[in-house]
C-alpha cells in the first residue's frame, strides 16, 4: 500500500480509535491478514520506530467493521477485500445474496421470537391468578 506524505498518519491506537475497536481488533486483523502491518519507522532496531497507518488502513478496517454489522464472517470479509482487488462482482454478488438469506431466515427466526414473547407478555398482564405464564414457558421441568 503506497502512503503519500500529505495522507493522515495514525497509530495503532488511533487507528483502532477510528475504527471503533480495540487495539488487540486490530492486531487480531491483522494476524488474518485483514489488514496490513507497517514497517516500523523513526527508530533503530526492535525498540525503535513506530507504525504508522494512513487512511486506506483506517477505511479498510471501518470496512471490516461495516461488514461484520452486516453479518459476514471473517473469511468472507477477506474473500470480499480479494474481490474488490480482482473486480469480481459477480462472487460479491454472489456472497451478498447469500447473507440476504440468512439474513431473512433469521429475521423470521426473530420475529417468531418475539410474537411468542408477545403472547406470553399478554398472558402473564392479563390475570394475577397463578403462576406467570412467562415463568411457566421457559420453565425445564
Amino acid at each position: 500500500m503506497v502512503r503519500s506524505q500529505a495522507m493522515k498518519e495514525t497509530t495503532i491506537a488511533g487507528l483502532a480509535r477510528e475504527g471503533g475497536v480495540g487495539v488487540e481488533t486490530v492486531r487480531y486483523y491483522q494476524r488474518r491478514g485483514l489488514l496490513g502491518t507497517p514497517q516500523r519507522t523513526g527508530g533503530v532496531g526492535l525498540a525503535g520506530g513506530i507504525r504508522r497507518y494512513g487512511e486506506d488502513d483506517i477505511r479498510r478496517l471501518r470496512f471490516i467493521r461495516t461488514a461484520q454489522t452486516a453479518g459476514f464472517t471473517l473469511d468472507q470479509i477477506s474473500e470480499l477485500l480479494a474481490l474488490d482487488a480482482s473486480e469480481d462482482r459477480h462472487r460479491a454478488n454472489v456472497l451478498a445474496r447469500e447473507r440476504i438469506v440468512a439474513l431473512d431466515a433469521k429475521i423470521a427466526e426473530l420475529s417468531a421470537a418475539r410474537a411468542s414473547l408477545l403472547r406470553l407478555a399478554d398472558a402473564c398482564g392479563s390475570t394475577s391468578n397463578g403462576p406467570c405464564p412467562i415463568i411457566t414457558a421457559f420453565d425445564l421441568e
